[in-house]
């Protein structure tokens, strides 16, 4: 919703505004979408049409079967999800597009675990090589393969002599804002000016009572602590980027950092029925209302860096994360 508000003050699409647009998860999703070549060389989607992937389609990405429900033993065993739904999804959305169509630069993150690595997708390493360059399908569902939700993305490389083994990029760069200002420092190494805009996706205020916690064993710690890792990345890159991008000479800012809060009974990110996705509509709209006037001095210094088209790389680089 924050990227559909940027759209309709700037009037100009999230592609054309941003170098590099860094995504993880369901923000990974959502660069990809953002950027995604349709008709006429324009993305194939608006923030906007993408708010309805989630309200439309969440149904289908969230679904399992009786049977499977049985067979994981509720999610014990095995992924809470079936891979049917999310890949029936993207391959709606994202069809045969490849990775370096990519419209603006995109850096989507993953993680081997074979190999044991964190693992980027990156559009400009797709261009240049062919053995890199991967669906879009594909990259979106190794991005959001998150550990007891879904199964690994097991994904073959080009020349389909090799595979990789990935899962959600949150598990090290839940927060990928920092991956996506460093992309931009290697990208546009000339650049003496950046700016960067971090999307959160809501952060978690369900506590964690000692006297609960201090018997759980591996079964009850399983789930929640992917919440704990996920909520430390996310402050720990806000801290280093307010350090690392301060206010210019002239007061203006080069860091921005758009966050909510969840509620413990919204924070679920599987939960689809209509009362919940009514509930964080709410709390886009209020987001969208209390950082008006941030948000209209980002979307000035936004239109000001691309007058008629993208600025030399020299000039300014900026890069949006979405998590």
């Amino acid at each position: 919703m924050v990227l559909a508000e940027i759209e309709r003050r700037t009037g100009r699409r999230i592609a054309e505004l941003f170098d590099i647009i860094a995504g993880t998860s369901t923000g990974g999703i959502l660069a990809l979408g953002l950027t995604r070549p349709g008709p006429g060389a324009a993305p194939s989607y608006t923030a906007e049409a993408l708010i309805e992937l989630y309200v439309t389609e969440g149904s289908k990405i969230f679904s399992r079967s009786r049977w499977h429900r049985l067979r994981s033993l509720g999610n014990l065993v095995e992924e809470k999800y079936p891979a049917r739904g999310i890949e029936t999804v993207l391959g709606q959305y994202f069809g045969a597009t490849r990775l370096k169509e990519a419209l603006t630069e995109v850096v989507i993150t993953s993680y081997e675990i074979e190999r044991r690595t964190a693992w980027f997708f990156r559009s400009r390493k797709a261009r240049l090589r062919p053995d890199y360059d991967f669906p879009m399908k594909h990259v979106a569902r190794a991005t959001s393969a998150a550990p007891t939700y879904f199964e690994p993305m097991r994904i073959a490389s080009p020349d389909g002599d090799n595979y990789y083994a990935l899962i959600d990029g949150g598990v090290f760069a839940n927060n990928p804002a920092l991956c996506g200002y460093v992309e931009a420092r290697c990208t546009y190494p000339d650049a003496d000016d950046f700016l960067v805009v971090s999307l959160g996706t809501g952060e978690l205020t369900r506590s964690l009572p000692y006297e609960e916690v201090k018997g759980w064993g591996v079964v009850r710690w399983a789930h929640p602590i992917l919440s704990v890792v996920f909520d430390g990345i996310n402050d720990t890159i806000d801290y280093q980027l307010q350090q690392l991008l301060p206010r210019g000479p002239d007061g203006r800012r080069r860091y921005y950092r758009l966050q909510t809060r969840l509620e413990p009974g919204i924070d679920d990110m599987d939960q689809t029925d209509r009362a919940h996705l009514h509930a964080l509509r709410l709390l886009g709209e209020n987001l969208i209302r209390e950082r008006d006037e941030d948000l209209g001095s980002l979307c000035r210094q936004l239109v000001a860096a691309t007058p008629q088209s993208k600025p030399e790389p020299q000039t300014v680089a900026q890069t949006a994360s979405v998590q």
